[in-house]
């Protein structure tokens, strides 16, 4: 069975609660544009009033920005609404944290099962590990995607990204193997300070008891992860399930025999790819050369 983007695999986890925080978002656009019109403004000349742009306005009504606290005391007071929309400003904050560490829908599966994961095992040919990314490096992948996130968006997913690493850092952690193609070390994605922050990271973690990380080197004859990257995951008493990714399409793999073609796969990845003490020493040496 392959589950499709949006699909639901039950995990016994509850609501993450990110459609309370889009619900709130909406209605209080819906308010700030009611108290708007009631007062005979166009957007533009409420944004010139409190200092704002009008796409601003415009995108906190159509809720496509979170209406900051700033934003809507200054409406209040303007408007004369009587403290409706200042007293939403907390609910704001506490709605903006949760938000911050939230993950797109589509990925929302794949996050609660790697939650509880017992085993991970990554091969990655486009980019580093997610779980293994410095914020440095995953505020650059998310800052070239297209089409583009805007900044709000690209904070959010950052943020989400360094939560997922907590798994990390628990007891007991999940067992964790990866091989990650030598090109991507070597790029200088997002500059040569990140570059350098993210090896010295895939260093610290690959020095971790329950961490083996592979390098499968370019020059390499042999290479069974030309179907591109991939993840294996094992939740806790259940069998394991594998994660494809690519262009922004998502599908989480729970059919046995699919499954089990992919693990084989991994499989003959780590033979062709560097011992992990071996792997470490490139690191080393890569590092080295910057």
């Amino acid at each position: 069975m392959t589950v499709q983007p949006g699909a639901r695999v039950p995990t016994g986890g509850e609501t993450d609660g990110t459609d309370e925080v889009a619900d709130l978002f909406r209605a209080l656009g819906r308010q700030v544009k009611v108290a708007r019109e009631r007062a005979g403004l166009s957007q533009k000349e409420l944004g010139d009033r409190i200092g704002y742009a009008e796409e601003t306005i415009s995108s906190v009504e159509r809720a496509r920005r979170t209406p900051q606290p700033e934003l809507l005391l200054a409406v209040d007071r303007l408007l004369d609404c009587g403290g409706l929309l200042a007293s939403a400003a907390e609910d704001v904050e506490r709605a903006k944290t949760r938000r911050r560490v939230r993950h797109p829908e589509w990925f929302r599966d794949y996050a609660r099962l790697e939650a509880e994961a017992v085993g991970l095992c990554y091969f990655a040919n486009q980019a580093v590990p997610g779980l293994f990314q410095t914020p440095e490096y995953a505020r650059a992948v998310f800052t070239s995607r297209q089409p583009f996130f805007d900044e709000e968006t690209v904070e959010e997913r950052v943020a989400a990204r360094m939560q997922r690493q907590e798994l990390m850092t628990r007891w007991p952690p999940p067992t964790i193997c990866a091989v990650v193609q030598e090109s991507i070390l070597r790029h200088p994605f997002g500059g040569r300070e990140v570059q350098r922050g993210q090896l010295e990271q895939l260093l610290r973690i690959g020095l971790l008891r329950h961490v083996e990380i592979q390098v499968m080197p370019t020059a390499s004859e042999e290479h069974a992860g030309m179907g591109g990257p991939f993840t294996l995951l094992t939740p806790k008493g259940r069998p394991q399930v594998a994660y494809l990714e690519v262009q922004h399409v998502s599908r989480l793999v729970t059919d046995p025999e699919e499954v089990r073609v992919l693990a084989a796969k991994h499989g003959s990845i780590r033979g062709q790819a560097l011992t992990p003490r071996e792997s470490l020493r490139l690191l080393e040496k890569m590092l080295g050369d910057l």
